[in-house]
């Protein structure tokens, strides 16, 4: 079974031996569980948000780009209406009967999330079919640099080569996804992560415009200012997260309709300031105000890359992190407010920062549970890794660039 060529792993990767050994493993074992002689290669990274946190639920801009962690999939056509995934360190295959959407309960992990990115990918004018598929991920799950919305470009991809034609855009991806984790996982995500994912690079995303979000890539890397992104996984937290997501989103939107408005980027932050009184939920003004100081930053942060300013990028990161600790208010759960992991490896991590001198640290994604973002002078990198690793452990250390390429067939 042929693998891509190092020249296209080059492309994507910037290095073919550790990839090539990569898709070769995952040849292998596609071969042996399903038993085909060919098979398509996919790639898709997982992601990281530069700034804009919870904005692009409620119509807000976001500056994220793509991550050089992903999945990547073999799959082939099965000639039948049956879906079948392996997924590499988990026991149970996935298995999905494409003609018996509705059987299929919801809310139950991944099959959901797959039954549901079918019902979508049907009811928005694509074809879907049967197929059988090996995939492999070194993206940290559950721990906010979207290993879901990795695999669900995965899929999109995988269906969009399979059976598409490669017809299907990047906002169709994202829709699909949307939709699937909306409706099959209750979870009221908007389209930024599905977005990041399969763009790739460092992207301002606009998600005024509903199902068409708009898009720019922006001319950036951290690592040509001399800062190294690094990623901290602090520790999943025991709770189901799911209330704590969907109340931010919920939560602006209750605001905005006391505003006369669906999503807060239909209305401002003077109409809001107007109306505080008639608001009776104070964390969904507080929350409300993080919106729109959020949007004006990204904003500036786009402005501040095209004059290449990169004072004024490292400071408005900041901002954007300290807004969301003190009024979005995600650093951790209300479920269990003693658990508070996050707000931990800040604090541990702005203490290091302070040593130094140099360098910025906030929560990276969703939050409540997961990771922290710091961009850490390049000289200074490995002994932040040393630093924090102490408390974290080392393997939930990742320093990462950002990757040109998004969800793509390899």
């Amino acid at each position: 079974m042929n693998i891509p060529n190092s020249e296209r792993l080059e492309a994507i990767y910037g290095e073919s031996t550790k990839s090539a050994a990569r898709f070769r493993a995952l040849a292998d074992h596609f071969q042996e569980k399903y038993g085909h002689d060919e098979a398509v290669f996919f790639t898709s990274p997982g992601r990281t948000e530069i700034i804009g946190n919870h904005t692009d639920h409620n119509g807000g801009r976001v500056i994220a780009g793509s991550i050089d962690l992903d999945t990547i999939g073999a799959a082939a056509k099965n000639d039948s209406n049956v879906i079948h995934i392996t997924s590499e360190g988990y026991r149970d295959e996935i298995v999905v009967d494409i003609t018996k959407l509705d059987s299929i309960p919801k809310v139950v992990g991944t099959p959901s999330l797959v039954a549901g990115m079918m019902e979508a990918a049907k009811k928005f004018g694509f074809q879907t079919g049967g197929f059988d598929a090996y995939v492999s991920t070194n993206v940290i799950a559950a721990a906010g640099v979207s290993s879901s919305a990795s695999f669900e470009m995965l899929i999109c991809t995988i269906i969009n080569h399979l059976f598409n034609d490669a017809a299907m855009r990047v906002s169709d991806y994202a829709r699909i996804g949307q939709y699937s984790e909306n409706v099959f996982w209750n979870k009221a995500s908007g389209m930024m992560d599905q977005m990041a994912c399969a763009v790739g690079g460092p992207v301002l995303f606009s998600f005024a415009n509903g199902s068409q979000p708009e898009y720019r890539p922006l001319d950036f890397s951290f690592q040509s200012k001399g800062y190294r992104l690094v990623i901290v996984n602090t520790g999943k937290g025991h709770a189901d997260l799911s209330d704590e997501y969907s109340g931010i989103p919920n939560e602006m939107k209750e605001a905005a309709k006391v505003l006369g408005a669906e999503r807060l980027c239909e209305t401002s932050l003077d109409k809001l300031l107007e109306n505080v009184d008639k608001i009776p939920n104070d964390r969904a003004v507080l929350r409300a105000i993080h919106f729109f100081e959020e949007d004006r930053r990204v904003g500036e942060v786009a402005d501040a890359i095209a004059k290449d300013d990169t004072a004024k990028i490292m400071r408005l990161i900041q901002e954007s992190g300290t807004s969301s600790w003190e009024l979005l208010q995600n650093c951790y759960s209300l479920q269990n407010c003693k658990e508070q992991k996050i707000t931990l490896v800040l604090a541990l991590t702005q203490l290091f920062l302070n040593q130094i001198g140099d360098g910025i640290c906030r929560v990276h994604g969703g939050g409540f549970a997961g990771v922290i973002a710091c961009l850490v002078p390049i000289a200074e990198t490995e002994n932040y890794v040393n630093y924090i690793a102490k408390y974290v452990g080392n393997n939930n250390v990742y320093p990462m660039n950002i990757r040109a390429v998004g969800a793509v067939c390899v």
